[in-house]
C-alpha cells in the first residue's frame, strides 16, 4: 500500500501536515471528512479519537469509512468512527459524486442495486464505480456495506431483536454476509458487539422494545437548536407533527412515509456536547428516537432526520465565510452554528411550500392515509402526489411531475434540473420554485427571489445567510 494510494480521495484542499496535525490535537471538526488508519494496530479511527497519538509514518487517510475498511483496517472500539457526522461536502457537492453519496445515504443501493443507484444519476454504473473510487476511495457496493454495517451495530446495541431479524433489517442479504462484515469491520462476533454497549442490557433492551430504537444524531460544531426549533413550530401539521414542551426543552415528533413502512420519530431540543475535545472545536449530538413498522427502514429514516436538521453541514467553513461580512458578523457572532433545515420529505415539503398552511391542512384531512397504529395526536401521513394528481390548478400539476417523475427531489435530484422543471409547471412562480429548492433539495447557496439578498461575497451560504437574517427579522 503506498501513500498515493491512501490519498486517493481524500480532501484535496486538505494536505497532510494538516490531517495529521487534526490527529494529533484531537481536532473533532474533522470528523466525517476524512479518517485515519494505523497500520501497526489494524484499527482506523476518526481524527478526534481520544487514543494516544499514532506515529506519523504509521498513519493512513481515507475519506470515507468504506475505503478504510476495504484496505482491511477495523473500526475503532473507543471513538466508533461509523457514528461521525457525514461528510459537509456531500450537501454543498452538487456533481455526480455529491449526488451519489446522498443516494446511497438515503439505502438506495440496499433496495434498488447499483444499477438503481446509475439509473437515479443518469450514468452507467461502470461510471459511478469509476467516479466515486476515484473521489472517497470506495464504490457504491463498499459504501453501502459500510453503512449496513453501522445499521447493525445500532440495533444490536439498542434493541432486543435476535441477529438473524437484524440481519436482515440492516440490509444484508443472508446471515453469514452479516456475520462476515461484522467480525470485518468491528472485529467482534454480533454477540460481542452487542455486549459491548454500555448500560445493563436488560434495561436498555426494555426500553428500546417499548420507546423504539435511540438514537444520538451527530453533529459537528456548535448546532443552534431553538431557530430550527422554532421554525418547526411555526409550520406544524396538525396530525402528523406535534411540539412539546418548553424551549429548550422542546420535542418535535411526526410521522413518515418510508420505502418499506411507515414510522414515527422523536427529536429533542435539548442538545449534548462531544466530551474530551476542546471547547472551540466541540461537535455533539441530538437525541431522538424512531418508531418503525418496518426495521429495513432505519437507514432511510436517520437520513431524513439529519436533512431536516442540516446535521451534516460545516459550521466552521459556514461561520467563517459568512462572519467576514460588515452586515452578518454580528450575527454570526451571536449565533454560531446557525442551521438551515432541510425537509423530512422532500415531496411532501413541495406541496406545502405551494399549497400554504390551511390548504395543506385541509388536503391532509381530505387525502392522508390514516396510521394503523396512531401514536397520540399523531394519526395520519401526508398524501402522496398520486393523491393529489386529481386537484386542479398548481397543486395538481405539481402533484402529477412528481408522480410520474418528470420532477425528482429524491436525495439524489440535479438540483439546476429540479429548478427548471419547477419553474415550467402552470402558475410555479419564482419564489416558490427557489423555496424548494432550499429546503426540500437542502441547497446551501440559494438566493430567494424578492428577499433582496443575493450577496456574491455570501456563496456558496446564501441559505444560510437568509436564515441569519430571517432569525434576526430582517426578511
Amino acid at each position: 500500500m503506498t501513500d498515493q494510494d491512501t490519498d486517493k480521495g481524500t480532501d484535496k484542499g486538505t494536505d497532510e501536515d494538516t490531517r495529521y496535525e487534526a490527529v494529533r490535537s484531537r481536532d473533532a471538526r474533522f470528523d466525517g471528512e476524512f479518517f485515519f488508519a494505523v497500520e501497526t494496530t489494524g484499527i482506523y479511527c476518526r481524527p478526534s479519537c481520544p487514543a494516544v497519538t499514532p506515529k506519523r509514518q504509521n498513519v493512513r487517510y481515507y475519506a470515507s469509512a468504506a475505503a478504510a475498511q476495504s484496505s482491511g483496517f477495523r473500526a475503532c472500539r473507543r471513538c466508533r468512527p461509523d457514528a461521525v457526522p457525514g461528510s459537509a461536502a456531500w450537501n454543498v457537492r452538487a456533481d455526480v459524486v455529491g449526488r451519489a453519496m446522498r443516494l446511497i445515504g438515503d439505502g438506495i443501493v440496499d433496495r434498488e442495486g447499483v444499477g438503481g443507484l446509475a439509473v437515479r444519476l443518469g450514468y452507467s454504473a461502470r461510471q459511478v464505480q469509476r467516479q466515486l473510487t476515484a473521489e472517497v476511495g470506495a464504490g457504491p457496493v463498499a459504501l453501502a456495506r459500510a453503512q449496513r454495517a453501522h445499521t447493525a451495530r445500532v440495533l444490536l446495541q439498542t434493541t432486543p431483536l435476535p441477529v438473524t431479524e437484524i440481519a436482515f433489517a440492516a440490509g444484508f442479504a443472508s446471515v453469514r454476509q452479516f456475520n462476515d462484515t461484522i467480525r470485518e469491520v468491528y472485529a467482534r462476533t454480533p454477540t460481542q458487539l452487542r455486549a459491548d454497549a454500555p448500560g445493563r442490557a436488560e434495561e436498555r433492551r426494555a426500553v428500546a422494545a417499548t420507546a423504539g430504537i435511540p438514537l444520538r444524531l451527530a453533529h459537528r460544531g456548535a448546532y443552534r437548536a431553538e431557530p430550527v426549533f422554532d421554525l418547526l413550530g411555526r409550520e406544524l401539521l396538525n396530525s402528523i407533527e406535534e411540539l412539546t414542551g418548553e424551549q429548550g426543552s422542546r420535542m418535535f415528533r411526526r410521522t413518515l412515509r418510508l420505502p418499506y413502512g411507515t414510522g414515527i420519530v422523536s427529536v429533542d431540543e435539548a442538545g449534548h456536547e462531544q466530551p474530551g475535545t476542546h471547547a472551540e472545536h466541540r461537535g455533539g449530538w441530538l437525541d431522538a428516537r424512531i418508531h418503525l413498522t418496518d426495521l429495513r427502514d432505519l437507514t432511510t429514516a436517520v437520513g431524513r432526520l439529519r436533512r431536516l436538521f442540516d446535521l451534516d453541514s460545516d459550521p466552521y467553513a459556514i461561520d467563517e465565510r459568512l462572519g467576514g461580512d460588515p452586515l452578518l458578523a454580528p450575527l454570526v457572532a451571536a449565533r454560531p452554528g446557525l442551521r438551515s433545515p432541510g425537509a423530512a420529505d422532500p415531496e411532501e415539503l413541495a406541496v406545502r411550500l405551494l399549497a400554504g398552511p390551511e390548504e395543506s391542512a385541509r388536503l391532509v384531512a381530505r387525502y392522508g392515509k390514516r396510521l394503523d397504529a396512531p401514536c397520540g395526536e399523531l394519526h395520519r401521513l401526508f398524501p402522496t402526489p398520486d393523491a393529489l394528481a386529481d386537484e386542479p390548478g398548481t397543486l395538481g400539476a405539481l402533484a402529477r411531475a412528481l408522480a410520474d417523475g418528470t420532477l425528482a427531489l429524491d436525495p439524489g435530484a440535479d438540483r439546476d434540473d429540479a429548478e427548471e422543471a419547477l419553474r415550467s409547471l402552470p402558475g410555479m412562480d419564482a419564489r416558490t420554485a427557489a423555496l424548494i429548492r432550499l429546503r426540500a433539495l437542502g441547497d446551501p447557496d440559494v438566493a430567494v427571489p424578492g428577499d433582496g439578498i443575493a450577496a456574491d461575497t455570501w456563496r456558496p451560504w446564501r441559505s444560510y445567510a437568509r436564515q441569519h437574517l430571517i432569525v434576526e427579522g430582517q426578511l
